[in-house]
């Protein structure tokens, strides 16, 4: 049995399936909304939700904006996330990190901030092969939790 490469690396890309249930959520909430009493809050909410939704749509789930992370990469020092307009980043992959058949969570805190950050990764938005590469890196990934150097 050959021992396993410290070396990977993958890059997704939007996901209809996440997108598809973002929507649905923001339907049942502005719903929710429409139905609740009392009215005056309609308007400020909606338009919270809203302006949630213009934030998030473009750099979490279809990742059309220039911060949207797209890659992940392990080399023997540290785990590192790749942005259009940052390039590579040294990060640190926390504990409550998600690895599952049918989702990826990503929990990290980038180099030299305190604020955690999350990722999801369907697997439509990258190959079935690499969906599991990337499981099953997170899983069984010595350091996975390790500082970033």
């Amino acid at each position: 049995m050959s021992s396993p490469s410290e070396q990977f690396q993958c890059r997704w890309q939007g996901s209809r399936r996440l997108l598809m249930a973002y929507l649905a959520s923001l339907a049942l909430a502005l719903l929710a909304l429409w139905l609740s009493e009392p009215r005056w809050w309609l308007l400020p909410l909606a338009a919270g939700c809203l302006s949630h939704a213009c934030w998030v749509i473009p750099r979490r789930i279809l990742l059309t904006h220039p911060d949207a992370i797209t890659g992940l990469r392990r080399d023997s020092q540290d785990w590192q996330l790749y942005s259009r307009s940052q390039g590579w980043q040294a990060v640190r992959l926390l504990p409550d990190s998600m690895a599952l058949p049918g989702l990826v969570v990503l929990r990290f805190v980038r180099a030299g901030r305190r604020l955690s950050e999350s990722q999801c990764v369907c697997p439509d938005a990258l190959a079935l092969e690499q969906h599991r590469r990337l499981r099953l890196r997170l899983k069984f990934s010595r350091r996975r939790w390790a500082q970033p150097s």
